[in-house]
């Protein structure tokens, strides 16, 4: 008891309570792989919501959100840290500062002794502001939604389920209301009955939205092979082995051959003898091959990513250049002002150009609807795609400087996310791995291709053409947060210009004293 005391009486100092901030708004990193601890993340941030619910003033609520989410925007982004260097700690207080509203919401329900009314408001205000935080910094040109609290449950069939239903916004308000229904229990005795009827709720929710979610009924199979060359120094090196690997396909009745981002390291306009190449690798293998260009077009300015795909007979036209870039890695937001992050790191020399909308394309009997590495973690994109017509969410990727950090294995998880949200199965090729394919349903399918692997696989793949309700309706767990919070603004707002009385008015007037002062009336 001594020690327990002796540390909270430590929390009371600005920089050791800062310092715990940072490090519990950290914790939910280890429900992200490689770790995977799923479970984790229905109880990693207790100790976050603790210490904001204590903070002795409003303020230092919010300075608790604040280095809470500095710590959490490290946390699942530290794999930057060779090529950002400190940027990304400037990067993380700045994208950090979004929950300090959450931190002062979290004392605002929970702080001192809450009644059961304002605890079970918690139970749905904290869950709904988290969803604000995630939907401001999920804006491309903030870093875009990378680290969702809702993607640590990836190999959760339930949750995947739930997925299909309000994507992966369901899923990281279903996290926070779980942590906030325990940190009741915990630290709030008067307020554990709401509490646990709203861990009983969501259970029971979780269930019948188990049970009601239509489940995708495969009405056809295809066969796709991904190209995985491994870690090579070059384009040309990589080349040759792409086209090694490939050849390999000949006679394995394959229906599309995906490579990677930047599998091809030349403008095909520039270099036909490679638009040759690999039209003869279409021809040979009987299927039509999705490659990505990373280069310098030949008939426009500038640098472009594109998914291109050829046939045996050269390029078919379809052509689609990547949209969302990656910031500081394919270009630097306000160049002007930020410029200097080229010389501390590994942030983009030149800006890339942008595409200017999503394709579906035609591959033999198959439409596929290409995402270039960084887009597969918006939700939004492959809805679209689906919406238009994909039969296959295909995403591209490269993620070799960041080869032995948890971002490959990171990266491959979010694509069994937009496989449940959109009922299309979901292809993620990369360059060095880690190469995944996920059903319709979200479930993998077949082995991964992992960090250490240089192979070319053949996957058979579930087809489905039903409309999940995520797909129907669209983020509509974001706008019921938002207006939640809304209701919270008109309710605080008239709670605040309403006249406060003190007390009852005297019956009778006030007797005067010998000097003259009003004596306090007798009641």
């Amino acid at each position: 008891m001594r020690s327990t005391r002796s540390f909270g009486r430590l929390l009371d100092f600005p920089w050791p309570r800062s310092g715990a901030a940072v490090l519990a708004g950290a914790l939910p990193v280890l429900a992200f792989p490689a770790p995977a601890l799923w479970w984790f993340a229905y109880v990693a941030l207790v100790p976050w919501i603790a210490l904001a619910r204590t903070a002795p003033t409003g303020r230092r609520a919010a300075l608790d959100g604040w280095c809470g989410g500095l710590g959490f925007m490290v946390a699942v982004h530290h794999w930057l840290l060779p090529s950002l260097h400190v940027f990304i700690f400037l990067i993380a207080a700045l994208l950090g500062a979004l929950w300090a509203p959450w931190g002062r919401l979290v004392r605002r329900f929970l702080g001192g002794a809450p009644s059961p009314a304002r605890a079970s408001a918690a139970l749905v205000v904290l869950p709904s502001a988290w969803l604000a935080v995630e939907l401001v910094r999920s804006w491309q040109g903030l870093g875009g939604p990378w680290g969702m609290l809702g993607s640590t449950q990836w190999q959760v069939g339930p949750a995947l389920r739930l997925a299909s239903v309000g994507g992966v916004w369901l899923l990281s308000f279903l996290v926070v209301a779980v942590n906030v229904a325990l940190a009741v229990l915990i630290s709030v005795p008067a307020s554990r009955v709401p509490a646990m009827a709203s861990l009983i709720a969501t259970a029971a929710a979780t269930g019948a939205a188990y049970a009601w979610a239509p489940r995708a009924d495969v009405d056809g199979r295809a066969r796709i092979a991904v190209v995985q060359p491994g870690v090579y120094d070059g384009p040309e090196q990589r080349f040759a082995r792409e086209e090694a690997l490939t050849r390999r396909l000949a006679g394995r009745d394959v229906d599309l051959i995906v490579w990677g981002e930047s599998s091809v390291g030349h403008d095909l306009g520039d270099r036909p003898d490679l638009a040759r190449r690999i039209a003869a690798l279409s021809r040979r293998t009987g299927a039509e091959i999705l490659v990505n260009v990373d280069a310098r077009r030949s008939d426009r300015p500038g640098i472009y990513k594109s998914s291109v795909l050829i046939g045996p007979d050269g390029p078919t036209g379809d052509r689609y250049d990547k949209m969302r870039l990656v910031p500081f890695g394919e270009y630097i937001p306000a160049r002007a002002l930020l410029g200097w992050a080229t010389s501390v790191g590994k942030a983009a020399g030149e800006d890339r150009q942008r595409g200017t909308e999503q394709v579906v394309m035609d591959a033999g009997r198959l439409r596929v609807g290409p995402l270039i590495c960084f887009e597969t973690a918006f939700p939004d994109m492959g809805r679209h795609l689906t919406e238009d017509g994909a039969d296959i969410l295909l995403g591209q990727s490269a993620t070799s400087s960041f080869q032995h950090s948890w971002a490959p294995g990171q990266h491959a998880s979010l694509a069994a996310l937009r496989a449940a949200e959109t009922g299309r199965p979901m292809v993620h090729a990369t360059l060095t791995g880690v190469s995944a394919v996920y059903g319709p349903d979200g479930e993998q399918v077949g082995p991964r291709l992992g960090t250490g692997a240089s192979a070319a696989r053949v996957y058979d793949v579930p087809l489905a053409h039903g409309v999940t309700p995520y797909v129907r309706h669209g983020d509509w767990p974001v706008d019921a947060a938002l207006l939640v919070l809304a209701v919270l603004g008109v309710t605080e707002g008239v709670r605040t210009l309403r006249p406060r009385r003190t007390g009852p008015e005297p019956l009778v007037p006030r007797a005067r004293t010998a000097r003259g002062s009003p004596a306090r009336p007798v009641r």
